[in-house]
């Protein structure tokens, strides 16, 4: 399996790195050609209005449009910003997940937080309770969901955290700064 990591800005080092325990080969994506036999995409954590002007500066943004019409796209933190529909302000996004997004829902970096949640999906991939550790770095939320997207966490408020369409994956948290690969290992059955 060839998965690759968009690496314009962000925490995709931390990405490659929990990929490449799982056996999986890596290729770090900064222009078109890139996606070229990949298998699935991974949108890190960062800042989604400078990933999004960067992948217009390296004309990516179309590209990635049409790959993750026909292949599996996992967008976390900053990534399920770009990979909306609708983030409540101009900004490039590649409008191709159903799911509306509030950026920084919970403040600022300062207001950033750890938990625990109970995400039933990774028992897929493990017998182990499916409580996962979740890293809130200047998070958004998922304020709204299309018809066709499931939900896959909330927090205890009932706020959405994660959700998938289809191939598309979102989540609000950092599943690559913590040492569980599970989220990692679940995206791989997605990408398959």
């Amino acid at each position: 399996m060839k998965i690759g990591v968009l690496a314009l800005q962000g925490s995709f080092h931390e990405h490659q790195a929990i990929l490449q325990t799982l056996g999986v080969q890596v290729v770090q994506v900064r222009l078109p050609q890139e996606l070229d036999g990949l298998d699935g995409l991974i949108i890190p954590g960062g800042e989604s209005t400078t990933i999004g002007k960067l992948a217009v500066d390296f004309n990516l943004l179309q590209p990635l449009q049409q790959f993750g019409k026909e292949h599996a796209i996992w967008g976390t933190c900053a990534g399920s910003i770009f990979l909306s529909k609708d983030a409540h302000r101009q900004q490039p996004l590649l409008s191709l997940m159903d799911i509306q997004v509030e950026r920084n829902a919970f403040g600022r970096q300062v207001d950033s937080f750890e938990t625990d949640l109970e995400i039933p999906v990774l028992q897929s991939v493990s017998k182990e309770k499916p409580l996962f550790h979740c890293v809130f770095i200047r998070a958004p939320l998922i304020e709204k969901v299309g018809t066709g997207v499931e939900v896959l966490a909330k927090l205890p408020d009932g706020r959405i955290v994660a959700a998938r369409q289809g191939h598309l994956l979102a989540t609000s948290f950092h599943p690559e700064l913590t040492e569980d690969a599970r989220f990692h290992q679940y995206f791989l059955e997605v990408v398959q």
